[in-house]
C-alpha cells in the first residue's frame, strides 16, 4: 500500500524561500557582470535549473510504501528499505529540521529502527491513522508514543 506525504504550509513557505535564495545567488553575478558571455550565462542557468530540479523532485517525490516484508520510504533519490522486524518503536514528531527524515509535514511521525544509520527516520504520511494501522498489521509488537 502506497501513501503519500502530507505537506503543510511552513514547509511549502522554507522551500520556496530556498529556491528564491538559489535564484539570487545564481542570478545576482549575471546582473553585476556587464560583459556577459553566452557559456556563463549557461552555466549558471544550468546550476539553478539542477539545482532546483532536485529540490522538487525530493519534495513531489516523498511516499511510503508498505510491502510484503519492510516498509520502502522514498524521496528523490534517497531510499530506505526497512525490515519490520527491525522497527522497534515509533514516536511523534515535530522537529522537521534534524535527523534522516523524509517529511513535508510538522506533524510527524519517527520510526526507530535496529539498522538506521541514524537511529530512526522521520516521515509524514497523509492518512496517519491509516498508515499506522496498516503498519501495526505487520509489527504487532509495536511500541508507539503518540
Amino acid at each position: 500500500m502506497v501513501f503519500r506525504a502530507k505537506v503543510d504550509r511552513v514547509f511549502v513557505i522554507f522551500i520556496a524561500s530556498m529556491v528564491l535564495l538559489l535564484a539570487v545567488v545564481t542570478m545576482w553575478p549575471l546582473l553585476l557582470d556587464e560583459g556577459r558571455d553566452l557559456l556563463g550565462v549557461l552555466i549558471m542557468i544550468a546550476v539553478f535549473l539542477l539545482s532546483t530540479g532536485m529540490i522538487l523532485w525530493c519534495l513531489v517525490g516523498i511516499k511510503y510504501v508498505l510491502n510484503e516484508d519492510y516498509l520502502l520510504v522514498k524521496g528523490g533519490p534517497f531510499r530506505s528499505r526497512i525490515a519490520y522486524e527491525k522497527i522497534t518503536k515509533i514516536t511523534a514528531t515535530k522537529d522537521i529540521f534534524t535527523g534522516y527524515r523524509l517529511l513535508s509535514s510538522r506533524d510527524g511521525i519517527e520510526i526507530f529502527y535496529q539498522t538506521a544509520w541514524l537511529g530512526s527516520v522521520k516521515i509524514s504520511p497523509k492518512d496517519r491513522e491509516l498508515f499506522l494501522s496498516k503498519l501495526r498489521e505487520h509489527c504487532p509488537n509495536l511500541q508507539t508514543q503518540l
